[in-house]
């Protein structure tokens, strides 16, 4: 399959994936600027529509001033307004859509990935997995939420269905420890990448903030400029939720870069253009569906123009 192919293929998922959002953001423009020139009253309803579309307030208010500047007086047609918009989005997530491509001179490189239960963290360590073994790359995960048997198992199923090994202990195991085994194992290994599962158990802050800064600690004893990546996954439709998880984690660890899953689970696909506003991390990579494949590297015009529904040419 050709580079071509594969990306026309990925675009075609991306905009069934953001479908949800996409008809919203359509439907409403469309019922706002039929046969209407774009006035007040027009660009506070498209205001309206942006901020209930999850964009946030700041960015929603900045893409519709934006397009007044540009068009205000003028007849516009719905196709136009998408069109600008997508453009002014693409602007935005420019600087944050940035890949996560492990140094090999690390060896391990090492990753942390950090998010609440429930936001597809464990799913993303396996697809990352696949994704780097894809490039050559030899890789092993370990399975740091040791509360939840469910991940550890979750886990175990992607090592073997990626032929990646997978340090695991019994549920309830010291974490930390787990991890400096990890590190040791993919040294001995010779590993290029390591990713590490952590807890994602965020009703109980201050135990979370103890137990990751005590991986953190371990992990840094045995290599000072490790974890390389520390990577937060967050659950698209869980929408401005999304926003607070981010500011909760970064009191926690010093996060260095997004993961946004479940793109495809609601209408709320907007939340990655308020996410990228508000805090600036890289985008590495986003996700529409269950396989592996569904899981890739994030670029800021496939999906600002998905996102309005139209076609990437």
């Amino acid at each position: 399959m050709s580079d071509e192919t594969k990306k026309t293929g990925w675009f075609s998922r991306l905009k069934a994936g953001l479908s949800r959002s996409s008809s919203k953001l359509g439907d409403g423009i469309g019922s706002i600027f039929t046969k209407r020139k774009l006035d007040d009253e027009s660009i506070e309803e498209l205001e309206e529509l942006l901020i209930t579309s999850d964009l946030g307030v700041a960015t929603s208010a900045r893409l519709a001033t934006s397009l007044a500047k540009t068009r205000f007086d003028k007849d516009v047609d719905p196709l136009e307004v998408r069109e600008s918009l997508a453009a002014e989005i693409e602007k935005i997530l420019e600087p944050v859509a940035l890949p996560l491509e492990p140094d090999r001179s690390n060896a391990p490189h090492v990753i942390l990935m950090v998010g609440v239960n429930g936001s597809g963290k464990t799913t993303t360590i396996g697809k990352l997995a696949s994704h780097y073994k894809s490039q050559g790359l030899k890789v092993m995960m370990a399975a740091g939420d040791t509360f939840r048997a469910a991940a550890i198992e979750q886990l175990q199923i992607w090592g073997e269905r990626t032929g990646c090994p997978v340090v695991a202990k019994a549920t309830g195991a010291d974490a930390a420890g787990l991890a400096y085994e990890a590190i040791e194992r993919a040294r001995s290994e010779k590993a290029d990448v390591l990713l590490i599962d952590t807890a994602g158990r965020l009703h109980n802050k201050s135990d979370l903030m103890a137990e990751l800064q005590k991986v953190l600690r371990v992990i840094r004893k045995l290599d000072a400029t490790a974890p390389h990546d520390i990577v937060l996954v967050l659950d698209a439709t869980t929408g401005q939720n999304a926003l607070s998880q981010i500011g909760t984690f970064k009191e926690l660890v010093d996060i260095s870069g997004l993961v946004v899953t479940k793109l495809d689970g609601s209408a709320r696909g907007g939340i990655l253009v308020a996410l990228a506003e508000k805090y600036g991390l890289p985008v590495h990579a986003i996700g529409v569906g269950e396989s592996a494949e569904d899981l890739r590297p994030f670029t800021a015009r496939d999906f600002s123009r998905s996102l309005m529904g139209l076609n990437n040419n």
